[in-house]
């Protein structure tokens, strides 16, 4: 193509930002240890009730599957730092 500028990796790149992952700060009831965990190391799940809203994740200190209830709050925090969502369909 005639008149077509080459763009050079720098130039394309220029302006960009690095953004840190979100950490998530997290306690586990079991060995009492406290830690930070990534996004993809959290487990969300939507349901159609309070009762069937939770986030889970594994220490990795004791290796305990921990279960703690996620209100509005929480879960709007969780997916606005990257956790996926797994949602509940209310039966009919």
């Amino acid at each position: 193509m005639s008149g077509s500028r080459e763009m050079s990796v720098a130039s394309a790149f220029a302006g960009m930002t690095i953004v840190a992952p979100v950490m998530f700060r997290a306690a586990c009831p079991d060995c009492r240890s406290a830690f930070e965990l990534s996004a993809g190391a959290l487990r969300l799940v939507v349901g159609a009730s309070s009762r069937t809203t939770f986030y889970s994740f594994t220490c990795p200190e004791c290796a305990a599957s921990v279960r703690k209830p996620a209100g509005e709050r929480i879960v709007e925090l969780l997916t606005g730092g990257g956790v996926r969502a797994l949602r509940l369909h209310a039966e009919a």
